[in-house]
């Protein structure tokens, strides 16, 4: 099959999350089984100075219509691996700056025309390359007018761009709502305005257009793709992605082996496997000299790589700071996000500078160090569509402390639950409920024969993309 992608992010060349590490593994998995790939990208600062794009062809140019006026940009085009080719969707005022969303005050206040104008450029990329794609599956918010843009691009030039659409949602929480006077900007019909288009209690919403009108729907694990029919999850979209309900299935991530690997992971000091785990010991000894503790501390260590939000239960963590100022324990904590969060851990750390640390930064060497050196993974998400920290801690025999939500729920089995098979402790997304996690958490690491029992099963585990390739093969063939 010929595939198009279109993501904001895509691994290595930009990514703020889950959703860069998604997209680059099943491009290159797919690719990987004989399919042609396609991938779509906005010509970032940082993708454009890339090594594997600073001699990107230009393909073309772009005239982009956009409302009343016609905008300019360019198309680069380079290919990283066998059968993929990347595009990007190139033009200076809306891309080569340092973020791709925006500040970490705010986000940019033209995010709307950066992505109307991306996804314009994808659609008529895709018709003067004449590329005919079998599927073209957009991702998140950032692509939600794919669909209803590619469809209207067919109708106007009398033409097929794409057999079927697939749009996927990682984050429902993250929508492109904008003020509907942006539409115009779209060129789209004006009866897609209303109702059964794409408004949002008076504003536009990108990614309820995805929903609305992209053949096939996913998100990235079943438990999410029921959670957000309801209004706990839903964000006020719970009826209109109800209303695809035949059209939608969940299928669970998987995480890159090349990448995520603790037997040849380059970003770790040295490698392990579950038969042997000396390297984790000197993994864990390096992480502890690193966040300034003493490299020989016994106790057990906490991880926690995320963005610093609520979303992420990152104030569940400081309703517990009296957990970490009482028992003996260690945690270390990676992550930007917001600044009353970030201050509050800051402080934390400065109150109890033997026993927390912080590193406020994005740092990729550091993620792997974390998930090698730790000895449990914190995450107490309010809500996680999928979560692939939590396959990455079992895939390098760290225990994944999380919340009974989401994808965590579908990936990691609790030890309480399924003694036999348990990989994991898990618990409500409350205060009260990480407060009995945690306890629970280190009365298993005294317990060392059942402690070693659970880190072997959960380094056993099957997180490849393998599986879920497959599924997403069934789907397009199916829609098709």
């Amino acid at each position: 099959m010929k595939i198009v992608q279109a993501a904001s992010e895509l691994f290595p060349y930009v990514k703020t999350g889950g959703l860069a590490d998604a997209v680059a593994a099943l491009s290159a998995t797919l690719a990987g089984r004989g399919h042609e790939l396609v991938v779509f990208l906005p010509g970032y600062r940082a993708v454009v100075d890339h090594p594997d794009a600073v001699n990107a062809m230009r393909t073309s140019g772009l005239r982009i219509e956009m409302g009343d006026v016609f905008m300019t940009g360019e198309v680069r085009s380079f290919s990283p691996a066998p059968r993929v080719t990347v595009h990007l969707i190139c033009r200076d005022e809306f891309y080569d700056r340092r973020h791709p969303y925006g500040t970490r005050e705010r986000d940019y206040d033209d995010n709307h025309d950066r992505f109307i104008f991306f996804c314009k450029g994808v659609v008529e990329t895709l018709r003067f390359l004449e590329l005919r794609a079998d599927v073209v599956h957009g991702h998140d918010w950032q692509c939600g007018l794919l669909p209803l843009l590619l469809r209207h691009a067919e109708q106007r030039h009398r033409i097929t761009l794409a057999t079927k659409t697939v749009f996927t949602i990682h984050n429902l929480a993250f929508q492109g709502v904008f003020p509907m006077s942006t539409f115009h900007r779209t060129n789209l019909p004006e009866e897609l305005t209303g109702i059964d288009g794409v408004e949002f209690y008076g504003q536009m919403s990108m990614m309820k257009g995805g929903i609305l009108f992209a053949d096939r729907i996913t998100t990235v694990s079943p438990q999410y793709a029921r959670e957000i029919q309801t209004s706990e999850f839903g964000c006020g979209l719970e009826g209109v992605v109800a209303s695809r309900s035949e059209d939608i299935v969940g299928l669970v991530n998987g995480i890159d082996a090349h990448i995520w690997n603790p037997a040849t992971d380059a970003l770790i000091p040295a490698n392990y496997t579950v038969g042997n785990l000396e390297g984790k010991a000197a993994c864990r000894a390096d992480l502890l000299k690193k966040s300034g503790f003493d490299p020989k501390f016994s106790g057990p260590v906490f991880g926690m790589v995320c963005r610093l939000t609520e979303q992420k239960g990152v104030d569940l963590v400081l309703a517990n700071a009296g957990f970490f100022k009482k028992h003996n324990v260690r945690l270390i904590v990676l992550g930007t996000g917001e600044k009353r969060l970030e201050s509050a851990l800051r402080e934390l750390a400065a109150e109890t500078p033997e026993r927390v640390a912080l590193s406020n930064r994005l740092d990729e060497g550091m993620s792997h160090l974390i998930e090698a050196g730790s000895d449990f993974f914190v995450m107490p998400s309010r809500f996680e569509p999928c979560g692939l920290n939590q396959m990455y801690s079992q895939v390098y025999g760290t225990i994944p402390l999380v919340a009974r939500v989401g994808g965590l729920a579908d990936t990691v089995v609790d030890i309480d639950q399924d003694p036999e098979a348990g990989t994991g402790v898990m618990f409500s997304p409350t205060e009260e409920g990480l407060a009995f996690g945690l306890e629970r958490a280190l009365k298993l690491f005294d317990q060392k024969p059942e402690f070693h029992a659970v880190r072997t099963r959960a380094m056993g585990g099957n997180f490849s993309w393998a599986k879920t390739v497959q599924a997403y093969e069934g789907l397009y063939a199916d829609a098709i």
